[in-house]
């Protein structure tokens, strides 16, 4: 009997404690949600998100940069993201939830809006910042000089999706040259020239690419001319292949004039009352703020190319990378200006430089002045 009365108390005292466990389940659950939520808030509010290009790629490289130069606890963490092209990452920008920031080439803008797309994009999509150049390089064989000369005839335009291959579209139908396209890696393109299949490959990357540094004209290529015609200027900029670039493609003193387009820091033009325009306003203050750190090793030599107050035709700057710009135009010290004056003025005479020229002049001493601030000179 005894035994029987210890059993009963224990499954009583069971009892209690199961509804006890019933009783408190709400509110603590309750709680642990909140905690939930707000730990949700506070990793995402310091979040920016950057979508960029394919691994091994000059983008990536960039936004790994950015991670491991800005990161600072949950105030601002920059996740870097594998994009699959410049056009993708527009869409993405425009409908990706979640993208804040992406790296595209400066000639998308021209692409989609030829092609219609998203209606409105170049309302909806502004940038940050211009960052370096990339050369185009149209490779054919010994008979083509310039790039009229490939009228009617195959040239490759690159992998199909590529950004070489929106360059190459974009480039000819600008220029009004109908040409028959194929779409080949770099390698096979360059044999079909060889082989007299093709007429010519092109490609886009920074200079010199070791794909293009291993060619020579004994073996029949030859870099092709790309004139600076108008139909290019609100996407491109003028640029020339020297021999110092390529020693077995260019001769001494015969520079080879072609069109870069650029790197662009790109964002979807928020509402300045909302969060996402808050949080892209702190990553930029703080990526501007801390730019000569990106000069620095063991970030990536392309960096030193980048001029933050550099304008981008076709395009809008952000506003807060605007106001930034113009503040820090506005403080910046009037010692340093007027020694520059003076040094025009005793070095070289240049008297009757416009206010235009001497601004971009100024911009590219206080560039250098940077760069040899951040190596220790």
């Amino acid at each position: 009997m005894p035994a029987r009365i210890s059993l009963g108390k224990l499954w009583v005292a069971v009892i209690l404690i199961l509804c006890s466990s019933l009783a408190t389940s709400g509110p603590l659950s309750a709680q642990t949600e909140t905690d939930y939520q707000e730990m949700v808030e506070r990793v995402n509010r310091g979040t920016v998100r950057v979508i960029s290009g394919g691994i091994g790629g000059t983008y990536i490289r960039i936004a790994t940069d950015l991670a491991s130069v800005l990161n600072d606890g949950n105030r601002l963490r920059v996740l870097p993201i594998v994009g699959q092209g410049s056009v993708q990452n527009i869409t993405d920008l425009l409908y990706l939830k979640g993208i804040d920031i992406g790296i595209v080439q400066s000639d998308v803008l021209s692409f989609i809006k030829r092609r219609n797309m998203y209606p409105g994009v170049e309302e909806r999509i502004a940038y940050i910042t211009k960052l370096y150049n990339e050369e185009l390089h149209v490779v054919g064989g010994p008979e083509i000089g310039s790039i009229e000369d490939l009228a009617g005839r195959k040239v490759n335009f690159g992998v199909e999706g590529s950004g070489t291959a929106m360059t190459a579209e974009t480039v000819f139908e600008s220029l009004g040259i109908e040409v028959e396209p194929v779409y080949h890696d770099q390698p096979l393109a360059l044999q079909k020239i060889k082989d007299g299949e093709i007429a010519a490959t092109l490609y886009v990357a920074g200079k010199p690419t070791s794909a293009i540094e291993e060619l020579n004209r004994e073996d029949g290529y030859r870099l092709v001319t790309v004139d600076y015609d108008p139909a290019l200027q609100q996407a491109y900029l003028p640029t020339t292949f020297t021999h110092e670039d390529y020693p077995s493609l260019v001769p001494e003193g015969s520079p080879v004039r072609t069109i870069a387009v650029g790197a662009v820091m790109a964002v979807y033009d928020w509402n300045p009352e909302g969060e996402r325009y808050a949080k892209v306003e702190r990553f930029i203050n703080a990526f501007f703020s801390n730019f000569e750190k990106f000069l620095q090793a063991p970030r990536h030599p392309k960096w030193r190319e980048v001029n933050l107050a550099a304008e981008l035709p076709g395009w809008t700057r952000f506003q807060p990378a605007r106001e930034w710009l113009d503040r820090n135009r506005q403080t910046a010290s009037a010692e340093v200006r007027q020694q520059f004056n003076a040094f025009l003025v005793e070095k070289t005479g240049a008297t009757q430089l416009s206010d235009e020229e001497k601004d971009a002049l100024f911009s590219e001493f206080v560039r250098w002045r940077q760069q040899r601030q951040a190596a220790g000179n």
